[in-house]
């Protein structure tokens, strides 16, 4: 049966509850999966669900990117995160950030918890109050996913594999404020604080594999060009043109 309500989360030993518990509520044809990526891409297209979904936690930082790519796809679901528990505001917030209309929590009380979920049932926006007051307070413009481009993939491959802001710009050839800049928006964009993170989120969003990381020695001189710059496909041809 297509259309109906689609929840995404990990804890596949508590499907069946979710199922039934949102189906008491009023949630018509609930599905719940653990699937990700293009199984759950594929499985959306089948069912057509109306509402997804997903645990806020099921990506751990990167879920608001994750949410992000998959409102882009599908543009006429309405898409919802929930918290069981206490989960961060300022990471909530990236779920509203990133064009998801509602973000619900258990975390301030059952009454709030039962109300989220209500309004989200009948079809309209619901923010927790505290994420609320996140946005309200926020007031740097908020970066568009879209703005993540081929340079930013290059910097943040050298970003994760351990380079310093000095060696990425002596390696790209740009300012070290502009690798500062480009850092910035990436981390912006993936919700995260710093390289460690950063490499979690592209691993679990399949951007970089770990068997790739090639991590360089302290020595690490710039000439002649390492082979492990060759490795990650950054050649002097393509640095010197994009200089050009």
């Amino acid at each position: 049966m297509k259309g109906g309500t689609l929840v995404i989360s990990r804890a596949v030993s508590n499907h069946l509850f979710y199922k039934r518990r949102l189906e008491e509520l009023g949630f018509l044809n609930v599905t719940a999966t653990a699937l990700e990526k293009d199984a759950l891409n594929m499985l959306i297209k089948d069912l057509k669900p109306d509402l997804v979904i997903i645990g806020a936690r099921f990506f751990q930082r990167s879920t608001p990117y994750l949410m992000g790519e998959l409102k882009r796809k599908f543009p006429k679901i309405s898409i919802a995160a929930v918290s069981i528990g206490e989960y961060p505001s300022d990471l909530a917030m990236q779920f509203i950030i990133k064009g998801v209309k509602s973000y619900a929590t258990s975390f301030y009380g059952l009454d709030e918890w039962y109300r989220g979920l209500e309004e989200i049932r009948k079809g309209r926006n619901y923010i927790a109050p505290a994420v609320q007051e996140r946005l309200r307070m926020r007031q740097d413009k908020p970066l568009p996913d879209e703005i993540i481009t081929d340079r930013h993939n290059e910097i943040l491959l050298l970003v994760c594999n351990g380079f310093r802001e000095n060696e990425i710009a002596e390696i790209m050839n740009i300012s070290r404020r502009t690798v500062t800049t480009y850092k910035t928006e990436i981390y912006t964009a993936f919700s995260v604080r710093n390289p460690i993170e950063l490499r979690m989120a592209a691993e679990d969003l399949d951007i970089i594999e770990r068997k790739g990381m090639l991590f360089y020695p302290k020595n690490f001189v710039l000439n002649p060009l390492p082979d492990k710059l060759i490795e990650l496909g950054i050649s002097r041809e393509k640095r010197m043109s994009k200089k050009k």
